[in-house]
């Protein structure tokens, strides 16, 4: 399908990603984003080589070297004496056996990395306060009113996040589940923490009921917190509200000397909190000339850290999958068929990793014990998977 007009939903890590895929195919892409501004208020997010993969083939690597931190491995340990329970090497290793980086980046940065690759692609129009309002399509086309607007195109590709209008114009609401467990979030500045207190890996401690993961972003700037608790009483799914730093501290009281610390120098006007909710893998995600990306057809528990990279993969599998057909709804297909069963092993693993980071007693010992058995094998077939050549029969892992 060459050379067509198309209408991305969302001008998030997903939508801009799958503008760049897709105006490298030729395509002449409208972004419609919901906000005044490509911005991006949360904090930080992880970038494995199968993502990296895909943005330094969109000539990013340089834009993102500049904003990101290189991890030199992934360490475990126990939320109470802080010993290792296992832990993997990343940087160097990382690199020359899978061939691309993994990188810790705040959010905003890559969005503004994205956003300013996409304002300099001729084939791409960025459109800001542009909710999507309504959807028609025909045989011929697609047409969505957005911020007052009309816009007409071959397709409609909505990568509209969690909380997708277009899903729901799809298929219906959903009614999602909660988990149980609300997540925590918040930067610290580096400077504020002692030497040697956060080393320069991703940092995991797991503890019985709950998590708690810090790592650097923006070059070693600030370190990036996500802690994981199991409670009720707070069934919000929004990552931009604030909560009280108090029962932050509350909630992870006991927990080692060096998580005290990260809570004690966060920001206590900047701490934020969201619900945590599952939802099944959808069946199907596409209807006539109109499908889904990113998080708004698998989004996933922020176990695994894949979410901003099964949303990478997309978009380079959607561009590829519509530039070997000229029919629009066998590529949509095709495009489905190769990402559905990856992203649900993402997400039932994203789950599983929910239940096995907050173990306690007898079967926390056991986790212990055999943690690092099987995850070369996972690392594997995460990281080597190729989504510049996955429709290209054996050439995707």
């Amino acid at each position: 399908m060459p050379d067509a007009d198309i209408l991305v939903a969302g001008g998030g890590i997903g939508g801009l990603s799958a503008a760049l895929c897709l105006a490298r195919q030729g395509h002449r892409v409208h972004v419609l984003e919901q906000a005044s501004d490509f911005d991006e208020v949360g904090a930080g997010i992880q970038l494995s080589p199968n993502c990296t993969r895909v943005l330094h083939d969109l000539d990013l690597a340089a834009a993102l070297q500049d904003v990101a931190f290189v991890p030199e491995g992934t360490e475990f340990r126990d939320w109470q004496s802080g010993a290792v329970i296992t832990a993997n090497p990343l940087g160097r290793q990382v690199q020359s056996r899978y061939g691309f980086p993994y990188y810790h980046v705040h959010r905003a940065d890559l969005i503004q990395v994205l956003a300013h690759a996409a304002r300099a692609e001729p084939g791409i129009s960025l459109h800001n306060d542009a909710r999507v309002d309504r959807i028609r399509q025909n045989d011929h086309g697609v047409s969505v009113e957005a911020g007052g607007e009309h816009y007409d195109g071959a397709l409609l590709v909505g990568a509209d996040g969690i909380h997708s209008t277009v899903r729901t114009a799809l298929f219906g609401a959903e009614a999602p589940t909660f988990t149980g467990n609300v997540a925590w979030r918040g930067l610290v500045p580096a400077d504020r923490l002692p030497d040697g207190l956060v080393r320069p890996v991703t940092t995991a401690w797991w503890g019985p009921g709950g998590h708690f993961v810090h790592y650097y972003v923006r070059g070693g700037a600030l370190v990036n917190c996500v802690c994981v608790v199991e409670k009720t009483g707070w069934e919000l799914e929004s990552w931009t509200e604030r909560g009280d730093h108090g029962e932050l501290k509350r909630d992870f009281a006991g927990w080692h000397d060096g998580v005290q610390a990260l809570i004690d120098n966060m920001d206590p006007d900047a701490c934020f909190k969201w619900a945590l909710f599952d939802r099944p893998p959808m069946p199907r995600w596409s209807d006539g000339r109109v499908t889904l990306l990113g998080d708004a057809c698998h989004p996933t528990l922020p176990f695994m850290a894949q979410g901003a990279a099964m949303a990478v993969e997309d978009a380079a599998v959607l561009s590829h999958c519509l530039a070997r057909g000229d029919d629009i709804a066998p590529s949509l297909r095709r495009y489905e068929d190769l990402r559905r069963d990856r992203t649900s092993r993402i997400q039932e693993g994203s789950r599983r990793n929910a239940r096995l980071f907050h173990l306690s007693g007898v079967e926390a010992q056991e986790r212990n014990r055999t943690a690092g058995a099987s995850r070369g094998r996972t690392l594997d077939w995460l990281y080597r998977y190729d989504a510049l050549h996955a429709n290209d029969p054996g050439r995707a892992t």
